[in-house]
This record gives C-alpha cells, sequence and structure tokens, in this order.
C-alpha cells in the first residue's frame, strides 16, 4: 500500500497539488492509481487543493493528528524549516504519508517540492 502525504502553502491550486505528486510519481516509477490514499495534517485539514485531489482522484483523505506526526517525525527524511515553524514536524508531507502507511512504513520518495506543493510517498514494508 502506498500512501500520498502532502502539504502545500496556503491556497495551493489542485493543479499545484497534482503537479507534485506526479513528480513523486514519476520518482517512484509508478502510476498515479498505484496510490492508495492521501495524507496530509491537521492544519491542512480544511486546503480547498487537497481536498479537491482527493475528490478528483477517488481517493480517501487521511487527516493526520499533530501526535501522530510527531510519532512519525523520526522516519521522515528531509527537513523543511518552514514545515518545522507551522507544524513542528519537519516535513509534513513525509511524516503524513508515514502515519498513514502504518508502523512499519518506509518512505519510498521523500518529500518533493512542485510548484509550491510537496508530496512524499510512504510504503507499508512487508512482513516477514
Amino acid at each position: 500500500m502506498i500512501i500520498a502525504g502532502l502539504g502545500c502553502r496556503k491556497g495551493s491550486t489542485l493543479k499545484e497539488l497534482l503537479s507534485a505528486l506526479d513528480a513523486a510519481c514519476d520518482a517512484a516509477r509508478i502510476s498515479r492509481e498505484s496510490i492508495a490514499a492521501l495524507a496530509t495534517g491537521e492544519i491542512k485539514r480544511e486546503e480547498p487543493g487537497i481536498l479537491q485531489l482527493a475528490d478528483k482522484l477517488e481517493l480517501a483523505l487521511h487527516i493526520i493528528s499533530d501526535d501522530a506526526l510527531m510519532q512519525a517525525e523520526p522516519r521522515t527524511k528531509t527537513v523543511s524549516r518552514h514545515s518545522l515553524a507551522k507544524t513542528l514536524s519537519s516535513s509534513l508531507s513525509e511524516a503524513a504519508a508515514l502515519a498513514a502507511a502504518g508502523e512499519n512504513s518506509e518512505i519510498i520518495v521523500p518529500r518533493l517540492i512542485s510548484q509550491g506543493a510537496t508530496c512524499a510517498l510512504a510504503q507499508a514494508r512487508q512482513q516477514p
């Protein structure tokens, strides 16, 4: 299961968020259809572009609590000063993807930035 974690500047458009998602999918060499769900933090719960993206792709949007973001924090790979200032997470998109994908998940595409939006992909590790 692959989860796309999203972050963005306030007022980012559907097109900008789709650009970030597509860049992450390209980096992973997967199709957009491989994404099982989207995730973001509580701070972006009402962000129109993110809500529109979930509707357009007909994917569940997981809103991740601040506590869950902080639990995923040690597994993030990149640091965004902007994200730290706004969310206390070094990467909202990475932490959201990891939290939604589960305890045994890992980042398969670190945070990518495209047109003011960010996307990271996380996947649950296979159990032995």
